[in-house]
């Protein structure tokens, strides 16, 4: 191996290696941090416009090079994180989470205000990347629910935090709220860095692993086989019929003329739009461990084809019913459970064909797509204005996802299979654990 002049990151030493519940619970805490980068700036859209009179459209511009930053530089950023450690990416990544914030409570232009949007994507994708990278590579015999728990991170964060955003906003103004919650969230992840350390495994190769590639498959290997492009389109597929839900919740509401309708929730009462808000953003959130977890014991083809077939269901009950307030809020919730999942189970799946050494730039990759399913979220508007329906979106929402998991129980399994077969060996436990230690 040539010598570099950049330092590395440590990896775990054969002794005393850290706890790697310990490496799970900071990177889980530092994706918490990067949640509310996205999830949280619908709600200093309408108080940036009404300070600057910049218009609504030109402001969300800024969200989309947010989306674009973080989503199609993240295999740079893996890069790093698999070349010198995470440590070093996560602690880049608090910096230009802080100040990206900063940066957007000053900004007087556009401009300005883009570029923070920038380092703001670019910061999100170095921590996203690194952390769950680090937790594929620390938990080789439960990767779907440490994918789970990370990705739980990132969908259910905001929840933590939306609020006290939405009141600092409204006393102090959106500025203030910028400024304190970016440094606030960037100083966490900053220390927090310093916890993670890359594990050192065993010169054995995982069981997974390709059999030509003992410590896994370097991405230009992996992007040389054919699985790789199933996995990529079906992520894809399933991501753009999510996104697609995700991003036109308003308008849905709107054609449905229930959006300020009163639900009687047990103890709680509030409109369908915030109780439908609150409800996806758990629910979310709850999905990735919890399919992780299930994965990681009956297999990750076949919790993906129960899943798929549940959210093709909640598609078609959607548009067939969706029109009803409390059946509105019930199969909005199925969707968001049946597709939030992937961003844990793709990752873990990712690693299982391909090994760990390369986890974070492989993983990093294949979550591109994320970016390529954002770009056909507008065909379900030109759908939904063609043929003057949402029922016809959805229906076609729910043939993908039912394809998606007949790929999966019949192209993925028997390829996973035959990758067992090949290569069967045990996983690679990381140095200082014996796997059975490391199922503890």
């Amino acid at each position: 191996m040539s010598s570099t002049s950049l330092k590395i990151d440590p990896v775990a030493p054969a002794t005393g290696a850290p706890n790697r519940w310990v490496q799970l619970a900071a990177g889980v805490a530092c994706v918490v941090m990067i949640a509310n980068l996205q999830y949280g700036w619908t709600y200093f859209v309408d108080p940036i416009n009404a300070r600057h009179n910049w218009g609504r459209e030109a402001i969300q511009w800024g969200f989309t090079i947010f989306i674009m930053a973080a989503t199609w530089l993240v295999p740079i950023e893996g890069w790093f994180s698999d070349r010198f450690g995470p440590r070093s990416v996560v602690a880049i990544g608090g910096v230009f989470v802080a100040a990206a914030w900063v940066i957007n409570s000053q900004a007087q232009s556009l401009p300005m205000l883009y570029l923070g949007m920038a380092l703001s994507g670019i910061g999100n994708g170095a921590v996203w990347t690194a952390c769950m990278g680090n937790a594929l590579k620390w938990f080789p015999d439960r990767r779907g629910l440490a994918a789970g728990l990370t990705a739980m991170g990132y969908g259910g964060g905001s929840v933590l935090t939306i609020v006290p955003i939405i009141r600092v906003i409204e006393a102090h103004g959106y500025e203030a709220a910028f400024f304190w919650f970016g440094l606030a969230q960037g100083l966490v992840i900053l220390v927090l860095s310093f916890l993670l350390v890359a594990p050192a495994t065993r010169a054995r190769p995982a069981q997974n692993a390709p059999i030509s590639a003992p410590e896994g498959a370097r991405p230009g290997e992996m992007l040389r086989t054919p699985i790789f492009w199933v996995m990529y389109l079906m992520f894809v597929t399933v991501a753009a019929s999510g996104l697609l839900v995700t991003a036109q919740i308003g308008p849905i509401l709107k054609d449905y003329d229930i959006a300020n309708a009163v639900v009687d929730l047990l103890v709680v009462t509030s409109t369908v739009v915030v109780a439908s808000a609150v409800i996806n953003n758990v629910i979310n959130g709850l999905a990735r461990p919890v399919f992780g977890w299930i994965s990681d014991r009956i297999g990750r083809e076949n919790v993906m084809a129960i899943s798929f077939i549940l959210g093709a269901g909640a598609y078609w009950a959607l548009g067939a019913f969706g029109s009803d307030p409390y059946l509105f809020i019930l199969t909005v919730a199925l969707v968001y459970f049946t597709w939030g999942d992937i961003y844990g189970l793709f990752p873990a799946l990712c690693t299982d064909f391909f090994g760990s050494r390369y986890a974070a730039t492989n993983c990093a990759i294949l979550y591109t797509g994320k970016g390529v399913a954002a770009a056909l979220v507008p065909a379900g508007s030109w759908l939904r204005a063609y043929t003057g329906s949402w029922y016809s979106v959805f229906l076609v929402a729910m043939v993908l996802n039912l394809l998606v998991a007949a790929v999966a129980l019949f192209i993925l399994k028997p390829a996973g299979r035959a990758r067992s077969a090949e290569g069967g060996r045990a996983p690679a436990a990381p140095v200082g654990l014996t796997v059975q230690e490391a199922r503890s």
